[in-house]
Formats: C-alpha cells, structure tokens, sequence
C-alpha cells in the first residue's frame, strides 16, 4: 500500500459520514483519505452512496484499501448490519469516528418539535446507537479509539441560532467524557473534536441558503470575522486533530476535546 505514514498501520477504522454534499475537503471524506495516508484500513459509511465517489477515488490514490457501506445510523438494526459486515469484511474494528450530523437553524420557538427531534437523532442519537454496537467488539479485544465529531456549537454561540444542534453538540462531547471514564480501564479511549467554522463544501451546499439567501462570499466573509487567524480552515484540519487521537499517539489521551477554530472559541467578543 503506497502511504504517506504508518501511524495507523493495520488499523480497522469505521468512518460514518464518509461521503459529501459537494467537492472538496468535507470532514467525513479528508478523515477517510488522511487515515488511508497513515496506513488504515477504512470502512467509510453514509447514508447516500453517491455523495462517497470522490471520497473514495481521493483514498485510492494512495493504494487505500476502503469499503464503501450504505447505513442510515439513525437506525439501530442498521447498524448491527454495519458492524457485522465490517467484521466480515476486516475481522476487527480498531478505531470508530462518529462524523454524522448537521445543523437546523432555528431558536426554540422556531423549531419545530419535529426538528428538535431530528436534530438530535441525527448529532447525538447516532454516536450513542455507534458506541453501543462497536465497543462490545473493541471491549473484547481489549481497547479501541472512538473519536466523536462535535462542534464548538456545543460550547460557544458561534453567530448563528442553531439550538438544537448546540444542545445536541454539547451532548456529544457530555457523553464522550462520561463513557471515556467508565470504559478507560477496558482499553477504550474516547474523546472528541470539536471543528468551528471551517469552509467546508457544507457552507456551499447548505449554510449559505439558510443564513446570507445563498450569498456564498458575504457568508464567509461573515464566518472569517469572527476568526482570529487570517485563513479559514477545512476538513483536513478536523482530519488531522482526528488522527491524532485514533493513533496510539494518543494513548494517554481519553475523556477529552480538540478545539480547531483558529481560536474562534477563545475570544471574548
């Protein structure tokens, strides 16, 4: 396998949310390609198998051995399918990163119960019904790394009302902590990164629609403000903060977060 490492050599890693609304560096595709560069042997699942093309063509160009899986991970007996055709397929699981979700925007009075519920299906409801059915395997041989995806929604209000995604977002990284200290003696470490407002091809695709009428500049010019570096961030840089903590780099790291906002989150304004 032709890689740019070995920091996951022989790792089996499921990815949810592998695939992408449009081109580019969304955080579910540079997180497959990034583990393949370091050697892992990826299971890239998503809900619509089309939105995975780039992705997976991106991760083969680095000899990747990835498997494409269809799952919606709202679905409880969905996912039994998913872990045991992964097993089938890779004997093991190593390492899991739950990147499924996305935001509603809309306060309390404007979203609607049926929103509220999704919202949370979608960014809470996910990591727990993946957790539940990968770390019984992780468990039994004896350690694993979850990597869950949040946001910095679930700690700060970023500049637009979103607050069923905040709620669930705060819960992600609620539930990581708590499990990470039940199941650290078992081997299993848990934690979490936490993206601000990267240009990903979300921003395009969905974003700008629902904040700036489809104003894709003035919507970035907007998310660059409230950023302390002069650039914005991608997927790649969510990619490589998950990297690290999967590895075994990250062996003495569990029941934590990994802010990457270019120190949005850090400011006071």
């Amino acid at each position: 396998m032709q890689h740019t490492g070995n920091r996951l050599a022989g790792k089996v890693a499921i990815i949810t949310g592998a695939g992408c609304v449009g081109p580019g560096w969304g955080n579910g595709r540079a997180m497959a390609v990034r583990f393949a560069q370091e050697g892992a042997k990826i299971f890239a699942v998503d809900k619509d198998m089309a939105s995975m093309d780039e992705t997976l063509a991106r991760a083969r160009e680095f000899g990747a051995d990835i498997t494409p899986y269809s799952c919606d991970v709202t679905d409880s007996n969905a996912i039994e399918g998913l872990v045991r055709e992964c097993l089938r397929h890779y004997q093991t699981i190593d390492i899991l990163v739950n990147n499924v979700g996305g935001p509603t925007p809309g306060g309390p009075i404007k979203l609607t119960e049926e929103q509220w519920d999704a919202q949370i299906d979608i960014n809470l409801k996910t990591v727990f019904l993946m957790c539940k059915h990968v770390m019984p395997i992780m468990e039994k041989n004896g350690g694993g790394s979850i990597v869950n995806i949040a946001s910095t929604s679930g700690i700060r209000f970023t500049g637009a009302p979103a607050v069923g995604y905040a709620a669930a977002k705060a819960g992600v990284i609620q539930f990581g902590r708590v499990a990470a200290v039940e199941y650290a003696s078992k081997g299993i470490r848990i934690n979490s990164v936490l993206p601000g407002q990267l240009h990903t091809p979300l921003v395009d695709a969905i974003l700008a629609k629902n904040q700036t009428g489809g104003d894709i500049d003035a919507l970035l010019k907007k998310r660059q403000a409230r950023i302390p570096l002069p650039f914005m961030g991608d997927g790649r840089d969510t990619a490589n903060a998950a990297l690290f903590l999967a590895s075994d780099e990250a062996r003495f790291v569990t029941g934590t977060e990994i802010i990457v906002d270019g120190g949005m989150s850090a400011r006071c304004d």
